[in-house]
């Protein structure tokens, strides 16, 4: 699975890289500090999941979730926040999963694997009805 990391935060995106380096089949495609860089990296890298710092700089991410999927309508997305709360808001805004800055590892870890079981499900699908 190819990841993209959004965060302006460099320490948050050197502690999932930390993170998502030891864990099989995934590779880091490359890091996005605000709106613009990440809708450039979608466009020319194509990755399967994005992890996405709810609060990045530019456009509300609530608005840029439709941008993200309208050049990638497979991409998945996974939100993160300091702030608990942003989860009902990144779940209606169509994120795929959500987890705390504060939560332990596990739970992003967890939540990237359900994102690719979906994928590999979908992939699956579309193999049988082609």
């Amino acid at each position: 699975m190819r990841v993209l990391l959004a965060d302006d935060q460099a320490k948050v995106r050197s502690a999932l890289r930390l993170l998502l380096e030891h864990q099989p089949d995934l590779e880091i495609l490359g890091e996005a500090v605000d709106a613009t860089g990440l809708l450039d990296w979608v466009k020319a890298a194509h990755p399967d999941l994005v992890l996405l710092d709810w609060e990045l700089p530019g456009p509300p991410a609530i608005t840029l979730l439709p941008q993200l999927r309208a050049h990638q309508p497979d991409l998945r997305v996974i939100a993160l926040s300091v702030r608990p709360e942003a989860s009902q808001a990144a779940l209606e805004a169509s994120a795929d999963a959500f987890a705390s800055k504060g939560d332990p590892p596990e739970v992003l870890v967890a939540a990237i694997e359900a994102c690719r079981k979906q994928k590999r499900c979908e992939s699956k699908l579309d193999q049988l009805t082609a």
